[in-house]
């Protein structure tokens, strides 16, 4: 049995996240669909991050098995030419011997984009969360430093995450700023269940100056889902790359 590697960028904003889920359109449902109409049998797709209603990616790492004799190569247009437009493969490969889509994986980045104009970006508005107001990126950038090494994230989880340890590595949080755009990137060894997203919802606290950048110390240490921010909304968010 042959495995074939996929990378694959698509605009969740009309998806009801990753994982198929009966009577829901899904990112994975729509992918299982293709490549099963392109081999002529149910063919099963497996994604490495299991991304949210209404997130997106330009680097999610697919993984599937099959028999049959098509190129490596040619599975990219082949899958294509079956799904909808929101979703694009950009590669294709054989996977390497002894591949693991999940326990294989060194760390992720995660970009959260947010719009502080005056007037919705309508363009952009599905890939962004508009705020009209404006934050201090500077002061933001500050706090997030303070996450990067291995912590106990357990304030920055959802309460639905019932994983045993919530101690996890992060090697890059920061904030950047492009004339009216903030960028938040955080980049770590995996994440908790809407982590990122709490992460920037406690970052916009500290950039409307109602939070001091040194909070965040004493967010990690309450150990608590309450004491940090609000939980950002999906649209913002997109999985830039997984690496192995």
């Amino acid at each position: 049995m042959r495995k074939i590697k996929l990378t694959v960028q698509y605009d969740g904003s009309r998806y009801s996240g990753w994982q198929i889920q009966p009577g829901k359109r899904t990112i994975q449902g729509e992918l299982v669909e293709a490549l099963s109409n392109l081999v002529g049998v149910r063919s099963y797709v497996h994604g490495a991050s299991r991304t949210d209603a209404g997130v997106s990616a330009l680097g999610q790492v697919c993984l599937f098995e099959i028999e049959s004799p098509i190129p490596a190569e040619n599975f990219a247009d082949a899958i294509n030419d079956r799904l909808p437009h929101e979703i694009v493969v950009t590669s294709a490969e054989e996977a390497p011997r002894g591949f693991d889509l999940f326990g294989g994986v060194k760390n992720k980045l995660y970009r959260y984009t947010i719009y502080t104009g005056r007037y919705r970006p309508v363009l952009r508005l599905n890939q962004c969360w508009h705020m009209s107001k404006k934050l201090d990126a500077g002061a933001m950038n500050q706090a997030a430093q303070l996450l990067v090494g291995t912590r106990d994230f357990k304030s920055f989880a959802s309460a639905a995450d019932r994983r045993e340890s919530s101690v996890r590595t992060i090697f890059r949080c920061d904030v950047t700023a492009e004339d009216k755009w903030i960028y938040v990137n955080v980049e770590g060894d995996g994440f908790l269940y809407n982590m990122v997203r709490n992460i920037v919802g406690t970052l916009v606290e500290v950039g409307a100056g109602r939070w001091k950048p040194e909070k965040m110390n004493e967010i990690l240490e309450a150990k608590n889902r309450t004491a940090a921010g609000r939980l950002a909304p999906p649209q913002g968010l997109c999985l830039m790359w997984i690496k192995y």
